[in-house]
């Protein structure tokens, strides 16, 4: 594809907030190309289907990829290679919550999702967002992921669960800040990025019960993840470059690390 386009990857694209930040994205500028990645084939292409019917101004392509998978990532990553020849916007947002006991099993699934994936990924992609001029990483992470936060007996989510979810995302804050390092002689921008509590279907089941979780989301008072999407393109367009160091949040806020 033509240098002229923007490239932008975001993991985990067929639903939830990383569909919502790929339209965003797509919809922004027309100098933008978003690679909607899912690890569902069948599921990435039919959002990729309902995305291209919009007729939004930029272009978007499929790219199947399991982060929880070191072959599915460096396939995707050769397969990224031979059709573009840069990648300027990586968006980690592919997660999940695995929900009961803290069992080494449940911590194992979480962290190879969560934390090795969008690492092993990062490292992969990095000689194509080398040649970015203005590469851009955006760790999706979790205010359950702040140590300050879980120390504090009067925040809103002080009694939340999800342990190894929580552990999970303090990792991947330690995974933004080792890129930062690791990057540093590159101009790389990257940010560790809380979407909110907004109404998605991680870590749910059939339908039935993916929409009693949001019937009880809604009543928690969580929003549209479309709010999350648009923190995603405030980032990406620079609105927010000067908290590069900073956990940041929507809305301009920010959470202690």
């Amino acid at each position: 594809m033509a240098s002229g386009k923007r490239i932008m990857l975001v993991t985990g694209a067929n639903t939830g907030i990383g569909y919502d930040t790929a339209l965003f994205l797509a919809r922004a500028d027309s100098h933008n190309h978003v690679i909607v990645s899912a690890r569902n084939e069948q599921r990435g292409l039919d959002a990729l289907k309902k995305l291209q019917a919009m007729k939004l101004k930029g272009t978007l392509s499929f790219q199947k990829l399991d982060i929880a998978s070191d072959e599915s990532i460096f396939t995707a990553v050769k397969e990224i290679e031979a059709k573009f020849d840069k990648l300027d916007v990586l968006v980690n947002n592919a997660g999940i919550f695995v929900t009961g006991p803290t069992t080494r099993a449940a911590m194992r699934k979480t962290f190879e999702v969560n934390v090795y994936g969008p690492v092993i990924l990062t490292d992969a992609l990095a000689p194509l967002l080398k040649k970015s001029n203005d590469p851009r990483i955006i760790n999706v992470s979790s205010g359950l992921g702040s140590i300050g936060a879980r120390l504090d007996s009067t925040d809103a989510y002080y009694h939340n669960p999800g342990e190894a979810y929580r552990m999970s995302k303090a990792a991947l804050n330690m995974a933004s800040a080792n890129q930062k390092y690791n990057y540093r002689e590159k101009n790389f921008k990257i940010w560790s990025y809380c979407p909110g509590f907004v109404i998605t279907d991680i870590g749910l089941g059939d339908s039935a019960q993916r929409e009693d979780s949001r019937k009880k989301k809604r009543e928690a008072g969580a929003e549209s993840s479309e709010t999350s999407a648009q923190g995603v393109l405030d980032i990406v367009e620079g609105k927010r470059d000067a908290e590069m160091d900073l956990f940041v949040q929507r809305y301009g806020k920010t959470w202690p690390w």
